[in-house]
Parts: structure tokens; sequence; C-alpha cells
């Protein structure tokens, strides 16, 4: 897997609306590598009138061209060929996500953009296969649902995983005959400026995928008031979450899709088969972008009798994590997104060992790449559930260690108050393997693994304060689509 000269790379930095480069007014920002904290782009910052101008745009095309309303075939063969081009353009999508990013160039070629491009395969096979029903009614009527796009969805995606977050929202909004605006995040913006180009080049029609850059709380929040937005989709943080959901109250009641943060149980019983690769799997949930993912598994519950053992083994994978740039080929531990983020997460950290935290492993900031910020793989042992690093989402490559003694106080240690987005279970006994599923409040449980695998089938969201609604899977296109309902007397 090649490296590459981060200096090399054309950049454009715009808006894309109506299928084009819109430039930005005075108003921008610098966008900064996470590898070395270097600038690299001026970012345009979108206020309400170029928001106004990319929505009505998206409004204008949804009402005026036929992407709504021709043959859904005709609309899911436009998609495949979108997904083809941009399988083609992997070199140059991969190295843009990995300057922009946290996203190694080994992981943007080999799984951000070939999971992107058969997402949207994916999303556009259902576009002919759900549709409405006919409902059971008395002879003399006919009853059915018929199910329509809403409109213009607003989209705003996070930066952990830029292409990929992207493609989950806007894939099967556009499948389902809809306009899309997405506002990416201002840390992580170009690579879907991309996605959005090669979209019009594989027969999209203009304005029916628009881009606007900005901050969250001037563009985002200009994006999802707007009267001609009428449904949104948003990946991050809680807090914003709950932001965006009293905005679309305010403004419409219109519905939401909200994936939003987590703090995730990983529980591990002692007849788990081969410790050695529960532990390389748990330090993977955890080091995996270095800890900078929603369903990070950061809490580990392990049982009394293996603990040590365990522990050893994930220190152990820890040990073989290689940092650097990610441009290059040698790395397999990403930076934190923000030498301020590098910051908060060792805050977190310190406060958790003055609150009686042991340190196991790891609990330093290193800096290996100029001004790069990058954290050593962390293990924190002695904790308890009302620890703030137990409690509070770190997003960093931190984990906790809780001992238990049998499934009921496994059960106990691995509900969390607020959060409910993933777990994981290793186990051999399959009865207990259910009953901790069935008992975990969780959007996603896996057993004997830890991660999404790539047959988007299987439907991803939480409970609780991880949020509302479910990306991939059946129900995320369903989301996209309303229902009308029909009764005709004969």
């Amino acid at each position: 897997m090649p490296s590459f000269d981060p200096n090399q790379l054309t950049i454009n930095s715009a808006h894309f609306i109506g299928g084009r480069h819109v430039a930005g007014t005075a108003n921008t920002l610098d966008v900064r590598r996470p590898s070395d904290n270097q600038p690299y782009a001026a970012l345009p910052v979108a206020e309400a009138d170029v928001v106004d101008q990319a929505v009505q745009n998206a409004w204008q095309a949804y009402k005026t061209t036929n992407w709504a309303t021709r043959a859904p075939r005709e609309r899911a063969r436009v998609m495949r060929r979108w997904a083809e081009l941009i399988e083609a353009d992997v070199q140059y999508l991969a190295k843009l996500e990995a300057i922009g990013s946290t996203r190694p160039i080994a992981n943007a070629i080999a799984w951000d953009v070939p999971f992107t491009a058969e997402g949207i395969r994916f999303f556009a096979e259902f576009a002919d296969k759900i549709g409405g029903d006919v409902a059971a009614t008395r002879r003399e009527s006919l009853g059915m649902t018929i199910a329509e796009p809403y409109g213009v969805i607003g989209a705003i995606a996070p930066w952990n995983f830029p292409l990929v977050m992207a493609s989950w929202k806007v894939a099967p909004a556009l499948a389902a005959g809809n306009a899309v605006v997405l506002k990416p995040s201002e840390l992580t913006p170009f690579s879907v400026l991309r996605l959005a180009e090669l979209a019009v080049e594989a027969g999209m029609p203009p304005g029916i995928f628009n881009i606007v850059q900005g901050l969250g709380h001037t563009t985002g929040d200009a994006l999802v008031r707007h009267p001609l937005v009428s449904k949104v989709t948003f990946t991050g943080s809680t807090r914003t979450g709950a932001a965006i959901m009293q905005a679309c109250a305010q403004t419409g009641t219109k519905p939401v899709t909200l994936e939003l943060g987590g703090k995730s149980p990983q529980i591990v019983f002692a007849d788990a088969p081969d410790l050695d690769k529960v532990a390389r799997m748990v330090a993977g949930a955890i080091a995996g972008n270095a800890g900078q993912v929603c369903v990070a598994g950061s809490r580990l519950i392990v049982q009394r009798g293996v603990a040590e053992q365990l522990i050893e083994g994930i220190s152990s994978a820890f040990a073989q994590l290689h940092p650097g740039p990610t441009w290059s080929a040698d790395t397999t531990l990403s930076p934190i997104i923000t030498p301020k983020d590098a910051q908060r997460i060792d805050s977190m950290v310190q406060r958790g060992l003055e609150e009686g935290a042991q340190l196991a492993v790891g609990g330093r900031i290193g800096q290996p790449v100029g001004e790069g910020a990058y954290y050593q793989p962390t293990i924190l042992t002695g904790v308890n559930s009302s620890m703030e690093v137990v409690r509070d989402e770190i997003f960093g490559p931190v984990l906790t260690v809780q001992v238990f003694d049998d499934d009921e106080e496994a059960l106990s240690l691995g509900d969390h108050p607020s959060y409910g987005l993933a777990a994981g279970i290793h186990t051999a006994d399959i009865s207990r393997a259910l009953r901790c599923a069935r008992g975990i409040e969780a959007g996603t449980v896996w057993v004997n693994r830890y991660g999404r695998s790539d047959d988007y089938v299987i439907p991803t969201g939480g409970y609780k304060r991880s949020g509302i609604g479910k990306d991939l899977g059946k129900q995320s296109y369903e989301a996209n689509l309303r229902f009308k309902s029909v009764l005709i007397d004969i």
C-alpha cells in the first residue's frame, strides 16, 4: 500500500450547489491535517443565504427533474454507476480521506472507499423493492398505502469516517427519490465534495445532491431549521443531537434520525473461546481509529478468573500499534482529530487517576509527527461506575476495566444509565449469550465479535441517549419515505 506526499494533493474547496462548485465569501476557516496539525486549505463557511440557495436548488431539482418520479430501476442504475465511479477513483478519494481525517491511507483504500461504494449499491436495490401495500378491507373498498419521498433531506455527517458516514445518510435518501443537502464536518470536508462530483458524473440530476460547508452552530443550524427541509439525519454527539431535535421541533416538527454517543461494554466470560483472539478483538474495538468511533468498545467487563490474562493480551496488542501520519503506509494507530481533543482525552484520564483509577498501560499524549496529536492506547483498572472515565464518552483509545463474578453482575455493570448504542458479549455458552443480548439495553449486540459486518443489511442505531432511528438496513431506507393511506369505495 503506497504512502503519498500530502503536499502534492489537489484540493477543491467550495460548496457544491446545482451540480457545480460555488465559491464561498470572505468568511473562511483553515482546515488542518490531523496528522501534523498543518493547515492545507481554506474552507468557505456557508451563511444562511448560501444554505437557502442550496435548499432552494434542491427543492427545485426535486420538483422539476424526474429523479423522484422516474422508474425506480432507472434511479437505481444511476446509483450503481455512481458506485462504479467511486471504486474507479479509489486512489484519489482515499488520499482525500486520509489527508483530512484520522483514517490511514491503507484503511481508506482497503475499507472506507469500497464500503462507501458497496453501500450505495445496497440502497440502490431498494428503489424498486419497497413501495406501498394493499390493505385488507371490505370487498367494496380498495385500501392501500403509497410510499413517497419527503422532498429535501438535510444531512449532517461527522468527521470520524467522513465518506462512510456521509454515504449512510445520503444513499438511502437518494435511492428513495429525495434530494439531499449535506453538511460535512468542517474538520473533514473535502472527500464528500468529490463524492457529489461523481454523483453528477454518474447521471444524477444537478441539484439533487448538494453540499454546504461550514460550522455546526451556524451552517448546520440554518440547514435543519430551513422550512423546505422535511427531514433531518445526523450522526454526532448526544448534546448536538438534542439541539437538532429542538430545532426541528421549533420549525415544523420534522422527523429526525440521530446516531449519537456511546459508552459500549465488552463483556468477556471465563469460558470465552481463545482468549488471545478475544484480547486482540477487544484491543481493536477501542484502538481502531484511535477510539474515535461512536460504537467503540470502551468498557471492558471481564470475569475475575481471566481478567489478568486478558489485560496482558490487550496490552500486548496495543504495543504492536504504530502511530504515524495518515499518509504513511506503515501507520496502524490514527492521530487524534485535533490537539484540543487530545488534551481533552488526557484531562479525563488524569481526572480518573485522581479519582482512584490505576494506570495499567498508556496514559500519555505522544507527538511523533510535527504538531499532530496522538494518544497512547490506555487501560485503566480499579474503576467504578460512578467515575467520569466510566460514565462519560471519552472518544479516544481509553479502555476502562471492571471485574465481575457472575452473570447478574456482568449485566448490571454492562448496563449504562444514559447510553445504549452497542455491546459485545464473548462466551462459548449460546444460552448465556442470548440471555445477555436480551438483557442489555443497546441497539446493537455483537456475540463473539465486535464491529459491524460488511453486508449492510443489519441496521445500526441506539437506545436511550444514543439516538433515534436506524442507519443501514431496510429500516434506514424506509425512514426516508412517508406513507400515504388511500381508501377508495368501488
